[in-house]
């Protein structure tokens, strides 16, 4: 099991995260929420890399709007994250990213996230130069940014029957970045790696997670 932290970024603002796993692991991997903030979902995602021999850090980005959120799956609580997600910058976003990144500095990095974190890892790989690797989970803003350039490996994991992430969308990222490892599980749905939603596919999760596995273990030594 982790504990709280405290990060300050560079603009001064401090803000909690989540952290596990062994503080002198020579890697490292930064775990980025979904819209419903550190919830026991990402924290039991982060023990999960933790137990990989991995040091850990799941930043608490929506402190920004509002500490301590922590947040289900009910349509309220997707209402409550969408609006926390809007009264964030994009640049403040990356800025807490990066503060995760200097927490584990010294490490090889590597960043994963899930939904609103699945877009946040694609620019993690086009907006900083700090990650070796990323792998990114159905993420909703990738095909709007579609046009950046990765600055490491990426690999990105879409359900075929997600409502908000159509296969139009999919096609246009595989377009944009064909060096990018793409995958697509057929009948998944959006949020198919979380096993507290209704949504939740075991098998593709599992083959998702072992892709993401092998990826880090590859471009992380």
């Amino acid at each position: 099991m982790g504990e709280t932290i405290q990060l300050k970024a560079a603009d001064g603002f401090n803000f909690s995260a989540y952290a596990a796993g062994p503080a002198n692991a020579s890697k490292g991997v930064v775990v980025v929420q979904e819209i419903f903030g550190v919830n026991h979902h990402i924290r039991d995602m982060a023990d999960r890399f933790a137990a990989l021999g991995y040091a850990v850090v799941a930043p608490a980005l929506f402190d920004r709007a509002e500490r301590n959120v922590e947040l289900g799956y009910t349509p309220d609580d997707i209402g409550k994250g969408r609006e926390y997600r809007m009264k964030l910058s994009d640049a403040d976003v990356m800025k807490d990213i990066e503060a995760a990144a200097n927490h584990l500095a010294g490490k090889k990095l590597g960043i994963v996230g899930y939904c609103f974190g699945g877009t946040v890892a694609w620019w993690g790989a086009t907006r900083t130069t700090r990650f070796a690797a990323s792998s990114c989970w159905y993420g909703g803003g990738i095909p709007g940014t579609k046009d950046e350039r990765p600055n490491c490996p990426v690999q990105m994991h879409f359900g075929e029957k997600d409502a908000s992430i159509p296969m139009s969308d999919v096609d246009a990222v595989r377009a944009a970045q064909p060096k990018a490892e793409i995958y697509v599980y057929a009948g998944a749905q959006h949020g198919f790696g979380c096993d507290e939603r209704g949504s939740y596919s075991k098998p593709d999760y599992e083959l998702a997670q072992e892709r993401t596995v092998a990826f880090f273990a590859k471009n992380l030594g």
